[in-house]
């Protein structure tokens, strides 16, 4: 079965769905929307010269007039996060399956009102965590899964980054809580999802955040925190966009009773350390599976399949919301000044516009 996309922004992250979705042989891009037509017309005919078609795709200003098009199967959100909620439950309401650029939202509230909607149409929501996607990590989580290494003790998840005055003078948006969200759910997020994700449920979280930089209007650029779980392993979350004169890149490292890995760099693809004890072939083989990012593919097919009943959807809006709660609970904890239980009952990023205007 085919199924005809509606993309709603034409951004740069837009370019990347364009890409995967010219690559796969039963998805086709019907209609586009953005307040841009210039940047309509560049999506458009990058997707016809991949495809080598001349067919048309409608566009539209008004994304709620793409959503309610009854050609579209399935609506692509690639947006500023703020309006993320917004469109997503419109799409849902016209019962429209998603494909959702994280964040799911920039409020609890949200999010659960988005999984809600998605329940009661029985549509599918994807949260794009591609990384969980990625092979190396999701052998790394099947092999952690299948007790391999042992009981998890510490997650790290480090974030160094450089986020220049020019990065955020580019949009509008950028740097603010009520349409950015904050550094760590907009540049920190896939880290701390994929951390999570192979460590455990987490019982509760304590942190701090600070703004440095004359250029960021609102926002933290530096944040720590640290993640207790249930399985009584420790996450760490340090994170920052100060980092001179560029970009060190991510790492994300898993120390377990039976083995480590370690996989850093821009890409996060350099395996720093890859040890499983008494499996040699297994280490071997993660090492192999690093280089290889696939991921955007094989979540597109995964949302399909699960559309189809073939497979179980693996970032769900539900999925999508676990690392939201621990970065706002981490938000929180700094708000307070004390450990905060996860998950958190309710939170929005603009409660955080009174703590930086007092300069907390």
């Amino acid at each position: 079965m085919s199924y005809s996309i509606g993309l709603i922004g034409c951004g740069h992250i837009a370019y990347k769905h364009v890409e995967t979705i010219s690559s796969l042989s039963n998805v086709n891009v019907a209609a586009v929307s953005d307040l841009q037509e210039e940047r309509m017309d560049a999506i458009v005919s990058m997707y016809q010269k991949k495809t080598n078609t001349t067919q048309a795709i409608k566009h539209y200003i008004d994304f709620a007039d793409l959503i309610s098009d009854p050609a579209v199967d399935i609506v692509v959100i690639a947006v500023v996060s703020g309006l993320h909620a917004e469109i997503a439950k419109q799409a849902l309401q016209q019962q429209k399956h998603i494909i959702l650029e994280k964040p799911i939202s920039l409020s609890l509230k949200d999010a659960e009102e988005i999984n809600r909607l998605a329940k009661a149409y029985n549509r599918r929501v994807l949260v794009c965590h591609q990384l969980r996607y990625r092979p190396f990590m999701s052998r790394l989580k099947e092999l952690i899964d299948k007790g391999y290494f042992g009981e998890p003790y510490m997650g790290v998840a480090s974030i160094r980054i450089n986020r220049s005055k020019d990065y955020f003078q580019a949009a509008s948006w950028r740097g603010s809580w009520s349409m950015d969200g904050g550094m760590l759910v907009n540049q920190g997020i896939h880290v701390i999802d994929l951390m999570i994700w192979l460590l455990g449920e987490p019982v509760s979280v304590y942190g701090e955040i600070a703004n440095h930089s004359p250029e960021v209007k609102e926002i933290e650029d530096v944040a720590a925190g640290i993640i207790s779980f249930s399985n009584k392993a420790k996450g760490i979350i340090e994170a920052n966009t100060v980092t001179k004169p560029e970009n060190i890149g991510y790492q994300l490292s898993i120390f377990a009773e039976k083995g480590t890995v370690s996989i850093s760099g821009p890409g996060l693809d350099k395996i720093d350390r890859c040890y499983v004890q008494d499996h040699d072939e297994l280490t071997e083989e993660l090492k192999e599976l690093a280089g290889r990012k696939e991921e955007h593919c094989r979540m597109y097919e995964n949302f399909i399949e699960s559309m189809e009943g073939n497979t179980e959807l693996l970032v769900t809006g539900e999925e999508g919301k676990r690392a939201l709660e621990v970065i706002f609970g981490l938000y929180r904890s700094h708000q307070q000044g004390k450990i905060i239980p996860s998950p958190l009952p309710s939170f929005s990023t603009t409660t955080m516009l009174d703590n930086f205007k007092n300069g907390k």
